[in-house]
């Protein structure tokens, strides 16, 4: 397989990893808001805690299972009419939510709306695209600055989000970011040409039997069950823990302005040491890194400081898992179906979302405390540093028995 060739030959791989960049900014970046409205919406409607972690959870696992669809979608037709789908549902999602006073309103903007739009804009639907339009050489650090573009929008719009909240109010900002969503899917048209890829004469259905008989594409998706259980929670609950704590709002904003910040940096080293090294002895570390920095974090006293350099280590290690486990999985199986492929590893993440955002909530209102699922993270992180170790990242037509890691 001539793995070497750009996939998409009608617009140049720049403009494609530009507007992709740009897209994923403003996709995830949002997302990446939603612990700052926890406070303000909860108190506002008298809800405890577990209502907006359930919808956040909601949100996760709409997000999770429409990705394999969204992605097979895209691999037979292209991105752009996925994109221009999932970015209405986005601006529907948030626009709901304005009004959304009851809790099944809020689970079905919050939740199932942003999911399905999220689904649409966020990572597996604009990766595939970028892994099939760029030269095998660039591809690793291309996939790490378009997953870094997720980084500098949750840097950019988590302070801003809290600043205009604060001064306007949350359904004011609701509305703004909703706007933001609707001016890039534009740049949709970019990313909208019909794949032609070259490679094996492959149905999806035996793309899917082959990979999931691939031992290291089962710990690849087990791995990032641990990602997504990681980062929801902290994304969703750290705020309102720092708050709990006796540190104020703003730190819980600037502590994911800096996980933002520094997860731009991570995910670039992460990508170009992807291209130079073994990619899954990366995330091994990255895994096992999580551990560490989570409890130190637990188990020294809170303090303003503290909260940042948690904030900014956890970050550098945060999307850095994105380009590497997308790379394996197209550097294993091929560009051809690797929106579908990745699809079905990204909805383990998400299951690992729900549960993560889902117990932060639940497990709070029942202790009045985060402190057993910090310490969940951190056996997680053990686990999964452990289950990423045995991966074979050998191309899979370049193996002589073409399933020779069966589970």
């Amino acid at each position: 397989m001539d793995t070497n060739k750009p996939q998409f030959n009608w617009v140049h791989p720049l403009v494609i990893v530009t507007c992709a960049c740009l897209i994923i900014l403003v996709g995830f970046g949002i997302r990446s808001t939603m612990g700052v409205f926890l406070v303000p919406i909860t108190e506002q409607y008298d809800w405890g805690r577990s209502i907006f972690a359930f919808a956040a959870a909601v949100q996760n696992i709409v997000w999770g299972f429409s990705q394999p669809l969204f992605g097979a979608i895209a691999d037979r037709y292209g991105s752009g009419r996925v994109i221009v789908v999932g970015g209405l549902c986005y601006v529907a999602g948030l626009g709901l939510m304005i009004f959304a006073s009851t809790p099944l309103g809020f689970y079905f903007s919050n939740g199932a709306l942003i999911g399905f739009g999220l689904s649409g804009t966020t990572f597996a639907i604009v990766l595939a695209v970028v892994s099939r339009s760029v030269q095998e050489r660039h591809r690793s650090l291309a996939l790490g600055i378009v997953s870094a573009a997720g980084s500098i929008g949750q840097f950019l719009l988590v302070p801003i989000s809290n600043m205009l909240i604060l001064n306007y109010g949350w359904q004011h900002t609701l509305f703004l970011l909703a706007c933001l969503v609707l001016a890039v899917l534009s740049l949709s048209f970019f990313l909208s040409g019909k794949p032609e890829v070259s490679g094996p004469d492959q149905t999806l259905r035996e793309a899917i039997t082959q990979a999931s008989r691939h031992s290291g594409y089962v710990y690849l998706t087990a791995g990032f069950f641990v990602c997504g259980f990681q980062v929801t929670f902290i994304g969703i609950h750290l705020p309102a823990y720092l708050t709990d704590v006796g540190l104020s709002a703003n730190i819980g904003a600037w502590a994911l302005s800096l996980v933002g910040l520094f997860n731009l940096f991570g995910t670039l080293i992460a990508g170009y040491l992807g291209g130079k090294t073994t990619k899954k002895n990366i995330l091994s570390f990255i895994y096992f890194g999580r551990a560490v920095v989570i409890s130190i974090f637990v188990l020294l006293p809170p303090s303003p400081a503290g909260a940042l350099i948690f904030a900014s280590a956890m970050g550098i290690l945060w999307l850095a898992t994105v380009p590497l486990t997308s790379g394996i999985v197209g550097q294993v199986f091929g560009p051809r179906y690797m929106g579908t492929l990745f699809g079905f590893v990204f909805l383990s993440h998400q299951v690992g979302s729900f549960l993560g955002v889902w117990l932060g909530g639940a497990l709070f209102d029942a202790t009045q405390s985060y402190d057993l699922v910090w310490w969940i993270c951190v056996a997680l992180g053990v686990i999964a540093a452990i289950l990423h170790w045995p991966i074979d990242e050998r191309p899979i037509w370049k193996v002589q028995k073409p399933i020779s890691q069966s589970v």
